[in-house]
């Protein structure tokens, strides 16, 4: 349609142009006639353009005035893209009031922070986490929120990472998270997590009250049962059977209650880990050793492959527990004269234990799960082994203290690896050395 209205015109501009010739050549004027034509159109032209000119200073609340020929069509074209433009602006305008409101809505903060690490936007929740005020804009966080490690954390700019902390005059525990956002800015997420905190608090205090008052009873009743078991012969025989199987449900109940003893201890450990430095090498043949034992008749064939002689640095005791926690659920997990192997190597610059076997395995649906308290993927299979479902909650707590962590593969029907990763900042290194069988 552009192009046969464009053709008309240029028919209508020859055809008057040839008239136009024409006449000046039948009149003898064909010279100041011409100029006389181009001049008025140059003026028309101008006048056009000043009148644009004029509504496109008015651009935003006036219509424009009838035109004719291209100027009409330029003038048509810029009044639907304007009247497309305040449609489009006011749908946008619309979205953002939404999004605003949905914003404002959040109980978790949001803060907008600049390239530079000044504040740039913050909503309603942020502000009354953490105090902050109109003027504070342009402020730097670090200036605002001056805790030590706080500001640390804040300089490291790690995505996704987290920080908890106490706020000074609220005393409500908040929870960092810092994100990437637009234009090189960050986004924090701060998030109220008092109640969490005081609900966690809550649960290990009873974990722990009810662990101590557990155990005083439980030693009483192990006492009892030893004497009983002791003298069996003058008791009658159908009360073996019984005081047998009490005997075996209170070591249980002792085993659990030391394994929820030793969680509550790592939960509130200090920060800080003692800097002992742990022989891994003879720490895991004194726990091959110990495995041996406990698989007694079941024949398992138990390696030691040591690679390294490097040592960690850390808690000897909390190491121990989670090795062992390991080894013996191979043992327990492994039928009677399986392979179960403990290595010990390098990989990088990082030092891995990895204890294998050729049990039974473990569905894929029950890895994600294994470390949660509590939890079997075979519940009548621990209940036979006097598992607690505590034991790689045990370990996951003592490699996340030593900045470790725990990596696990398995399938069923054809055995597990449980691999446990220890940092270059954890390791004593001493240099390579033979290998145990």
């Amino acid at each position: 349609m552009q192009n046969d209205r464009r053709k008309r015109l240029y028919r209508r501009l020859i055809l008057f142009y040839l008239a136009v010739l024409v006449t000046g050549y039948w009149t003898g004027y064909f010279w100041p006639l011409l100029a006389c034509v181009l001049g008025l159109h140059l003026f028309w032209y101008m006048v056009q353009i000043h009148w644009l000119l004029d509504w496109l200073h008015e651009f935003e609340t006036t219509e424009p005035h009838r035109g004719h020929g291209v100027w009409g069509d330029i003038l048509d074209y810029l009044w639907r893209f304007r009247r497309s433009q305040r449609t489009e602006l006011r749908r946008l305008e619309k979205n953002l009031q939404r999004v605003e409101k949905t914003v404002e809505s959040l109980s978790d903060g949001l803060i907008v922070i600049t390239r530079q690490g000044e504040l740039q936007w913050w909503n309603v929740a942020a502000q009354q986490m953490l105090g902050f005020r109109g003027d504070d804009i342009g402020q730097a966080l670090t200036n605002l929120v001056r805790d030590p490690r706080f500001v640390n954390w804040f300089h490291q700019n790690r995505r996704h990472q987290t920080y908890v902390m106490t706020h000074p005059r609220s005393l409500r525990v908040l929870q960092f998270t810092n994100n990437r956002h637009a234009a090189g800015n960050r986004l924090l997420l701060v998030q109220d997590i008092t109640r969490l905190r005081q609900l966690e608090q809550m649960r290990q205090d009873f974990v722990a009250n009810a662990s101590h008052e557990l155990r005083t009873p439980l030693t009483v009743l192990q006492g009892y049962l030893e004497g009983f078991s002791d003298n069996r012969e003058s008791l009658p025989p159908r009360t073996h059977r019984a005081i047998d199987q009490m005997q075996s449900q209170t070591r249980r109940m002792v085993n659990l209650v030391n394994d929820l003893m030793l969680l509550t201890r790592l939960d509130n450990a200090d920060d800080q880990v003692p800097q002992e430095v742990v022989d891994v090498p003879e720490l895991l043949e004194q726990i091959a050793g110990d495995a041996r034992e406990l698989s007694g008749e079941k024949a398992h064939e138990i390696r030691l492959d040591c690679a390294t002689k490097a040592r960690v640095r850390g808690s000897e005791n909390e190491l121990r527990s989670a090795f062992s926690n390991l080894v013996f659920n191979a043992v327990n997990y492994t039928q009677p004269g399986g392979e179960i192997v403990l290595s010990w190597r390098q990989e990088g610059t990082k030092a891995c234990l990895a204890v294998s076997d050729n049990g039974i395995g473990i569905a894929p649906q029950d890895i994600p799960r294994l470390t949660e308290r509590f939890y079997r993927a075979d519940p009548g299979r621990s209940s036979e082994t006097g598992g607690t479902g505590l034991g790689l909650a045990i370990v996951k707590n003592t490699l996340a203290r030593h900045d470790a962590s725990l990596e696990i593969k398995s399938t069923p029907g054809k055995g597990s690896t449980f691999t446990c990763y220890f940092p270059a900042s954890r390791l004593v290194k001493t240099g390579p050395m033979p290998q145990y069988r």
